[in-house]
């Protein structure tokens, strides 16, 4: 199991320090903004969604580790994704990094959080970008926050 978790930790600082899609999307359609107050993540999502898939997505922002890699590997996984899927996705890593279940097989890449439940702070970090992009959907003005 510690293979197992050196391998999750080396992911997770890869897609930190070298964060995917990190960057505006001039053609998005839809976006919205999100801030963690109890460590300063901020973060912006933007989607261009099309007939109900996820054409192309991205995020801008500073956070900490957890929270860069969490948008970036998020981002990778929704590419191409139906609205249904996305919120499928979305119920699977909120259970699996609170806690709650989830199936980290059926979650790719972003199984690498299944670690963030055994710390109730990181919970937060982890899911920042998720409840954005759920803002961002259903084209909420209000930035989304974590408190």
């Amino acid at each position: 199991m510690s293979y197992l978790n050196d391998l999750y930790q080396e992911v997770i600082l890869d897609h930190s320090k070298n964060p995917r899609n990190c960057s505006a999307l001039p053609e998005a359609n839809r976006q919205a903004e999100g801030y963690n107050p109890l460590c300063g993540d901020k973060v912006t999502v933007y989607l261009k969604l099309e007939d109900g898939i996820v054409q192309d997505i991205s995020f801008e922002g500073v956070g900490c580790a957890i929270s860069t890699a969490s948008a970036s590997l998020m981002t990778e996984a929704l590419k191409g994704k139906s609205v249904m899927e996305v919120e499928a996705l979305f119920g699977s890593f909120h259970s699996l990094v609170t806690g709650k279940g989830g199936e980290p097989e059926q979650l790719g890449k972003l199984a690498v959080f299944h670690g963030v439940s055994e710390f109730p702070v990181r919970v937060k970090c982890a899911t920042l970008v998720w409840h954005t992009l759920k803002a961002a959907l259903k084209e909420k003005q209000q930035a989304v926050s974590t408190e």
